[in-house]
C-alpha cells in the first residue's frame, strides 16, 4: 500500500478515561487525548480535519463510548483509526478484556466495556483499514496471533482488515509514570510523530511505527507493546515523516519563501480536496488562510488560490466577496503574461455581468485581449 490515507475518507476516535469513581485516576489521559488529536489533525503529520477526529473524555456508559465509533464507522471508507486510553481489566470469571469506564470497578466487567463490543463496531465499519490503538494494562488480550495453539482466542479477537497494537502483553499492566505528562506507550508514541524517525522513509507505516516503539520500550525497560494485524495491513502508511521533511528543508534565508510556497500548495490541495467530496464551505477558511501568506516570484500559485476561492465563494451565493478576490487577482495579472491571467480576467468578467456591472465587464474583457494578443507576439 503506498501513500497516506485519504483525511477526506478517514475518521479518527480517540477515547480515554482519566477520572474514575472507583479507581484510581489516570490524569495523563488527557494530556495523551488532546495531544494526539492535534498530531493527527496537523497537516505535516496526517491532516487528519479536525471534525472528523472525535474525541470521547471520560465516558459515563457503554453507548457513550461506542456511538462515536458506530458513528465514524459509517462514514470512513478509507481509513478507520481507534484509540483507547485508560484502565484495562479482566472480569473475574473470564479472560477477556475489559475497557474502564467512570465509574467502572475492578473484578465486575458488567461496569466497564467489553472489548468484544467494541470488535463487533469496528467489523461494521465500511472502512478498507482499520487501526486499534489500546494504551491499557492487559491490551494484549485485544493483539493475539493467528498461531494454531490460540485459534479460539483469536477468533474473538480479529476484526477483519484491522492492525492492533496494544500497550502491554495479555497478562502486563500498562504503565503512565508518576511526574510524567503522557503514559509510557502513547508519550513514546507521541516522540514518533513530532519528532519523526532519522533516515527512516518519507511515510511510516504501522509496521515501523510498531518496531521503533518496542525498540524503544524495551530500552526504557517498560512494557512491550504487541500487534496482531490482517490482509497486510501494517504495509499503509499512516503519517509523514518529520525528519525527512526536515533534512530535505533548504538552509540559509530561503528556507521562510519556501515554507510560504508548500503552505500555498498544500492549502490548495487541501481546499480542492474537501471541495470534490462536496464540502466547498469547509474548503473556504482555508483558502482565506493561504492568501494571507504572499510567495516572493509566486504569483502565478497565489492566482490559482484566489481563482479556487472566487469560484467557491460564487458557488455559495457570495458574488460580491468572489468579484472582489478576482479584482485582487486582476490587478496582478496586469503583470502576468499567460493562460492563467486570461482566466482570471473572463472568470471576473462574467461575475462582474452577473452583478449587472457592465462597463467594468468589458474593461475587463479588453484587457484579457490584450492579455492573449501579447501573448501571441512573445511566441513569434
Amino acid at each position: 500500500m503506498t501513500g497516506l490515507p485519504d483525511p477526506g475518507a478517514s475518521r479518527a476516535v480517540l477515547i480515554g478515561t482519566a477520572s474514575y469513581r472507583h479507581l484510581h485516576a489516570l490524569p495523563a489521559v488527557e494530556a495523551n487525548l488532546a495531544d494526539l488529536r492535534a498530531e493527527l489533525c496537523d497537516a505535516t503529520v496526517w491532516g487528519l480535519p479536525s471534525q472528523h477526529c472525535a474525541v470521547v473524555a471520560d465516558p459515563q456508559h457503554a453507548a457513550a463510548m461506542l456511538d462515536p465509533v458506530r458513528q465514524a464507522g459509517e462514514e470512513a471508507t478509507d481509513t478507520l483509526l481507534v484509540y483507547y486510553a485508560g484502565h484495562g481489566m479482566r472480569d473475574a470469571d473470564s479472560a477477556d478484556l475489559y475497557l474502564g469506564l467512570k465509574g467502572s470497578r475492578e473484578n465486575a466487567g458488567y461496569t466497564s466495556v467489553a472489548y468484544q463490543h467494541l470488535r463487533a463496531e469496528l467489523r461494521l465499519a465500511r472502512a478498507r483499514r482499520k487501526i486499534v490503538v489500546l494504551d491499557c494494562c492487559f491490551s494484549g488480550r485485544a493483539a493475539r496471533t493467528l498461531a494454531a495453539t490460540q485459534n479460539v482466542l483469536a477468533a474473538q479477537a480479529a476484526v477483519d482488515g484491522a492492525y492492533v497494537i496494544t500497550a502491554s502483553p495479555r497478562d502486563r499492566m500498562a504503565l503512565a509514570p508518576d511526574g510524567e505528562r503522557y503514559t509510557a506507550f502513547t508519550g513514546e508514541l507521541l516522540t514518533l510523530l513530532r519528532e519523526g524517525l532519522k533516515d527512516g522513509p518519507e511515510l511510516l507505516d504501522l509496521d515501523t511505527v510498531f518496531h521503533v516503539l518496542e525498540e524503544r520500550l524495551r530500552g526504557k525497560n517498560r512494557p512491550l507493546p504487541q500487534r496482531s494485524q490482517e490482509n497486510g495491513v501494517g504495509r499503509l502508511g499512516l503519517v509523514r515523516n518529520r525528519a525527512r521533511a526536515v533534512r530535505r528543508a533548504p538552509a540559509g534565508p530561503v528556507v521562510a519563501a519556501d515554507v510560504r510556497a508548500a503552505m500555498v500548495s498544500a492549502g490548495l490541495s487541501l481546499a480542492r480536496m474537501l471541495r470534490a467530496g462536496g464540502r466547498g464551505r469547509d474548503a473556504l477558511p482555508v483558502l482565506r488562510l493561504v492568501l494571507q501568506e504572499r510567495v516572493p516570484n509566486g504569483e502565478g500559485s497565489l492566482l490559482a488560490v484566489q481563482m479556487e476561492l472566487a469560484d467557491m465563494l460564487a458557488e455559495t451565493g457570495q458574488t460580491g466577496e468572489a468579484i472582489e478576490v478576482l479584482e485582487l487577482a486582476f490587478q496582478q495579472a496586469h503583470k502576468i503574461y499567460g493562460p492563467e491571467a486570461v482566466v482570471v480576467c473572463r472568470r471576473l468578467a462574467d461575475l462582474l455581468q452577473e452583478a449587472g456591472n457592465h462597463i467594468q465587464a468589458c474593461g475587463v474583457l479588453k484587457h484579457a485581449l490584450d492579455l492573449a494578443e501579447n501573448g501571441v507576439r512573445a511566441q513569434v
